[in-house]
């Protein structure tokens, strides 16, 4: 055998150990596990398709407790160009759907009642792409963990990461980057913003606008207690409980709380409402509110104790009766005092639903303003 035979065997013998002992990558936030396109429609029965390239996406992200999860969402490009550069991409987080996988927004879109693609159309005219996750265990195994803030957050980070990685859909990792969302979906676009320089710092996030935002829960909870809307309050003790395991919420229930807990627990939000006027005292024997556990955890998913690095719009109804003005004010406060660019606007409108109807395209309009790099003036 020559040198130059032994020196060549010798090289792909060392190749192929290379090769074989690499290790697989682990998987991380924002990974992409399955993208499989799919038809989002605007009216029920499956009228109106909404001409874009539609992909339903699992990805990777992270839960509240710093678990790696799988959640799924739905991605939605424009088929025309667009015609400014590099195509700009929206995390449109949603309000509340409810607990049980058949309220996902994926499945909401495909089956023609997804009342905020109206919003999201907006979005799509401007030629922006949108990225709409399900959040964490609506869609996919496990519990929705609603309103755990942290995990929302991260839910929508990772839906626009993992909108740059899907094959075919043309979007680049250097786009710019708004996030919007109403009621659940405020408080998740904000902690989007709160989570977004230390988790995502490689996101060109431009801006946030965040409506009807409830970014007190323990204020909002006992706002709700006893009212009509009551079954919001019960419905975000299952979500925490299911985000954190330890607050063990069915052993602090009464029989009566556990068998009404335990049927609203895949239910959608319309369907909350069979749980109206009542209190956690009818539920518990325990003072949930004020137990050291769950005030542990809703602290942690108290919004306002770190500033976003970007400007902010903040929106909210002055007639809200489901997260009082008071909660959303104190959020402005708690940033503009920490130095945010911070956009404040008290809506007319007398209720919550009526409060995202008048501020969405307000809001709508001052995200394109950051997308296009024009400078946001606050009003703090």
């Amino acid at each position: 055998m020559t040198l130059r035979v032994r020196v060549s065997m010798s090289m792909i013998l060392l190749s192929i150990m290379s090769f074989t002992a690499a290790p697989a990558r682990a998987a991380t936030p924002g990974d992409v596990v399955s993208a499989q396109p799919t038809t989002v429609y605007l009216l029920p029965g499956k009228l109106l398709e909404v001409p874009v390239n539609a992909w339903h996406l699992l990805y990777n992200s992270t839960s509240s407790t710093g678990a790696l999860n799988t959640v799924s969402g739905t991605l939605l490009v424009p088929k025309s160009g667009y015609p400014l550069g590099t195509r700009p991409i929206i995390g449109y987080a949603v309000g509340t759907h409810g607990l049980g996988d058949q309220c996902a927004p994926s499945v909401s879109m495909s089956q023609g009642r997804e009342a905020e693609l109206a919003l999201v159309s907006l979005f799509l005219l401007k030629g922006y792409a949108v990225a709409m996750t399900d959040y964490e265990g609506l869609g996919t195994p496990g519990g929705h963990t609603y309103m755990a803030g942290v995990s929302q957050g991260h839910a929508v980070l990772d839906s626009i990461r993992a909108a740059t990685r899907v094959s075919g859909a043309g979007l680049s990792n250097r786009a710019s980057v708004g996030v919007m969302g109403y009621s659940q979906g405020g408080a998740s676009a904000a902690w989007a913003g709160q989570l977004q320089p230390t988790y995502a710092p490689e996101l060109r996030l431009r801006g946030v606008a965040a409506g009807g935002v409830p970014a007190d829960l323990r204020a909002v909870a006992r706002h709700l207690d006893g009212g009509p809307d009551f079954g919001l309050a019960a419905a975000a003790g299952v979500g925490l409980d299911a985000a954190y395991p330890e607050l063990d919420l069915e052993a602090d229930l009464n029989d009566r709380g556990r068998v009404l807990l335990a049927d609203a627990a895949d239910d959608c939000v319309g369907d909350l409402s069979k749980l109206a006027g009542l209190r956690f005292a009818d539920l518990s024997p325990i003072d949930l509110l004020n137990q050291p556990k769950w005030v542990t955890r809703m602290t942690e998913n108290r919004l306002g104790a770190t500033a976003p690095r970007v400007p902010m719009f903040l929106y909210h109804a002055r007639g809200d009766q489901i997260i009082p003005l008071s909660v959303g004010s104190t959020l402005r406060s708690e940033y503009c005092r920490a130095g945010v660019n911070v956009r404040w606007t008290a809506l007319p409108a007398p209720d919550h639903v009526t409060g995202a109807i008048e501020g969405g395209p307000l809001a709508i309009e001052w995200l394109a303003l950051r997308i296009l790099g024009l400078p946001a003036f606050g009003n703090c």
